[in-house]
């Protein structure tokens, strides 16, 4: 991966939704190659239950920036302790369906067991770039969002999790700067209905 063009990248941000939150994109280096860790949201959660996500969540008063509502999230939710980020940038602000505005930071953070809190995460997967780079892994659909026009919606099959919805585009825009995949501008299918699309 190369992680020089995520800290060359001025990121778009978005300042117009009625909430913000910021997440993690974390990057895990091990002997086979790098890997990226998600967590997988408890099932009783009411925004999102039971989705693949980075590690973050919602800015609160008392956070200094959104670079601090990540570090503190993960800590909570899966005890990352603050100094064991390393910042190497931040991707594109996304917009939810739950008017989140979502700010990622793409951080290295040390290989080792991580402890998830059980009131927001079910597990903790660590999926290798190899594998979410594979073709094999991936498929897409086109849908008609309501709000957001025509869009397309990402997959990656990896291990038995699906990585979708809002961590999916970030997983996108951040294996397209990093690494030679390109998502294919061939759709898999054509969907009417509109999902949660996170």
């Amino acid at each position: 991966m190369n992680l020089g063009r995520v800290a060359d990248h001025e990121p778009r941000l978005v300042t117009d939704e009625k909430r913000e939150a910021a997440v993690l994109v974390p990057i895990i280096a091990r002997d086979d190659g790098p890997a990226l860790l998600f967590t997988k949201r408890a099932d009783h959660l009411g925004e999102h239950p039971g989705q693949m996500s980075f590690v973050g969540g919602g800015h609160e008063p008392g956070d200094a920036d959104l670079w601090e509502t990540a570090v503190r999230e993960s800590n909570e939710e899966i005890g990352l302790r603050p100094e064991e980020v390393d910042g190497v940038g931040r991707l594109d602000d996304i917009r939810t369906i739950t008017h989140y505005s979502i700010s990622p930071f793409v951080v290295r953070i040390p290989d080792r067991q991580y402890d998830p809190d059980e009131r927001e995460v079910a597990e903790i997967a660590v999926l290798p770039v190899s594998e979410l780079t594979d073709f094999d892994n991936y498929e897409n659909e086109y849908r008609e969002h309501p709000r957001y026009g025509e869009v397309v919606i990402h997959y990656f099959h990896v291990d038995g999790y699906t990585v979708w919805g809002a961590t999916g585009r970030i997983l996108v825009q951040l294996l397209e700067l990093t690494t030679d995949w390109r998502a294919p501008e061939k759709i898999d299918r054509f969907v009417d209905t509109d999902p949660d699309l996170g």
